[in-house]
């Protein structure tokens, strides 16, 4: 793992929220344990806390304390387009992960610094777009000043241009959302 990355974790570990290359778009990430960290992501954002967050990992495993049938994980995988899962959360699952839905969406990836960051971690990360609400996604750390300031802990700039959103499905229905 380079320094970028132990000192993004460190910064995580602690509470932080960073910006971050994703699977698909620069991101706003922090560890879902932080209440005040994910209101952070949305206070920055100037998105409702009725809109929710998504948890993104390297591994099932790390959405097992999140849903309410774990078993369900074994249908989630990678597929060539990123893919957003949304399956029954759990009641411990924060109300800013939910957005108050029963749902929680989940994004399987194999990015390599996304693995680093919950391998480090041990843990999934929440991740929202790096913009304002309705807004476009930054693509350079001088965007990244530009909307968001100096309030953000650590930042790990853009490596690519901004790729499409990831599909969206329910898990349990089957529903196509995006």
């Amino acid at each position: 793992m380079n320094f970028q990355a132990r000192l993004a974790v460190s910064c995580l570990k602690t509470g932080g929220v960073i910006s971050n290359p994703t699977d698909t778009i620069q991101g706003l990430t922090c560890l879902p344990k932080f209440e005040s960290s994910m209101a952070k992501i949305l206070q920055l954002k100037r998105r409702s806390s009725s809109k929710g967050l998504i948890l993104l990992a390297s591994d099932v495993r790390y959405f097992i304390d999140y849903v309410k049938d774990a078993s369900l994980l074994g249908n989630i995988t990678m597929d060539s387009q990123p893919t957003t899962y949304l399956l029954k959360a759990n009641k411990q699952a924060s109300k800013l992960l939910t957005g108050g839905f029963d749902t929680i969406a989940l994004r399987l990836t194999n990015n390599q610094l996304i693995t680093n960051l919950c391998v480090a971690t041990n843990n999934a990360l929440v991740s929202s777009s790096a913009n304002i609400t309705n807004k476009r996604s930054a693509t350079s750390i001088l965007d990244l000043k530009k909307f968001f300031s100096n309030k953000l802990d650590f930042i790990i700039p853009p490596k690519t241009y901004n790729t499409q959103a990831s599909k969206i499905i329910n898990l349990q229905t089957g529903e196509k959302i995006r």
